[in-house]
């Protein structure tokens, strides 16, 4: 079965006026606010998510569910600049990682897992982007 939950955290989230925004609130159902175990950093304008084991490591973001996900995910690999094409090791890659919504029930999620070294980076303590 095909994965249609994605979990963003930055520039994806509502309340951003970013073209890949409103494609996303255009063609996904927003399930919630949502959290995943990780670390965030900023990169430049935007974050970058690094997976973690340390439980007090949260980063929070949003829930959605894809409609045409085949495609809509494809539009985000180029977003991120991690879809064909691209050279490796890309600055992003996309896999799958639980979730929790805010009423505690959990499912597993694409998201976008900064792929470069952080060194030099500065870590955003509070999880939250905006």
């Amino acid at each position: 079965m095909t994965c249609d939950l994605l979990f963003v955290y930055g520039t994806l989230m509502r309340g951003y006026a970013h073209p890949m925004a409103r494609l996303l609130s255009a063609n996904a159902e927003f399930l919630g606010e949502a959290s995943c175990r990780g670390r965030l950093y900023k990169v430049k304008h935007y974050p970058g998510l690094v997976l973690s084991n340390e439980a007090a490591d949260v980063v929070f973001g949003e829930l959605y569910r894809l409609r045409a996900v085949d495609d809509l995910l494809r539009e985000f690999d180029m977003y991120e600049a991690c879809g064909e094409g691209f050279p490796e090791p890309t600055q992003y890659v996309r896999q799958t990682l639980p979730v929790t919504l805010t009423d505690g029930s959990a499912s597993e999620a694409w998201t976008y897992i900064y792929n470069w070294p952080v060194a030099g980076l500065s870590r955003i303590e509070s999880g939250r982007f905006l």
